[in-house]
């Protein structure tokens, strides 16, 4: 999971200063984790010590009240009713990478990721959206080639895969649905040719960024097995003492 976390954090500085090309500052004064790292561990947590999702990523939320949450799940940290809202925001697709590198079945991953939607996005969208993100990156990490992975998931999610990122470019724009940003992040994955070349491709669309870098960063990190130490570096020093442990032990545990 740690490469959707590092995507969040390069992408964070491009989420309201979009840019439209791949060549961009990897990390910067601005380069920060959102709360798309906030909720990635908080699922890691969950799956790691067999806690209830819903309430350890309210509790998580709620440890980090200013990680920068969207209006309806802000509304949904804010109160003590924990049913679903029934979003079909992107929110599902950033926070579930840790259940495709935990799970050993399609089938277990495929529920594992309706589970950690359906606790705010019970939207059918929002619950595709963590689906065809959890099972990309399980089928990365079996080591299943690119094309198998696009048929795959445009079989089973009906999502469009076969544009290009230079046909969708120019007139893409900030979209935080899962329909609107899930297969564009798949496909800046599936065009990339480096765990570092996804993440900037998700970016250079221009779009939700820091969401999409971790969705794409998430998929690479299974599918190239490594990210280069400069950028891993980098983005460890920006995680707080409390994240680092659990992104440690879910990496000791799934990823030794």
């Amino acid at each position: 999971m740690l490469g959707a976390i590092i995507g969040d954090i390069v992408g964070s500085a491009y989420e309201w200063s979009p840019v439209k090309t791949t060549e961009f500052e990897m990390f910067s004064s601005r380069s920060r984790f959102t709360d798309d790292t906030v909720l990635t561990v908080a699922v890691a947590d969950a799956i790691l010590h067999q806690k209830d999702y819903a309430r350890t990523i309210w509790e998580y939320g709620r440890k980090y009240p200013h990680a920068g949450y969207g209006g309806s799940f802000a509304q949904w940290l804010r109160s003590n009713d924990m049913r679903p809202y029934g979003s079909f925001g992107n929110g599902s697709a950033m926070r579930v990478s840790p259940v495709g590198f935990a799970f050993n079945s399609m089938d277990e991953v495929l529920s594992e990721a309706a589970r950690t939607a359906q606790v705010t996005h019970n939207h059918p969208e929002g619950i595709k959206g963590a689906q065809a993100t959890a099972l990309a990156i399980w089928m990365a990490r079996q080591g299943k080639n690119k094309s198998d992975i696009r048929k795959q998931i445009e079989s089973r999610f009906a999502y469009n895969l076969s544009r290009t990122l230079d046909e969708i470019r120019p007139a893409y724009s900030f979209d935080v649905s899962c329909q609107g940003s899930v297969p564009e992040s798949i496909i800046a994955f599936l065009e990339s040719d480096s765990y570092e070349d996804a993440v900037r491709k998700a970016i250079s669309l221009g779009g939700d960024s820091d969401t999409m870098a971790c969705i794409a960063g998430g998929m690479a990190q299974a599918y190239y097995k490594e990210i280069p130490m400069p950028i891993l570096n980098q983005a460890w020093l920006l995680l707080d003492d409390d994240l680092k442990k659990i992104v440690d032990q879910f990496n000791q545990r799934y990823l030794a």
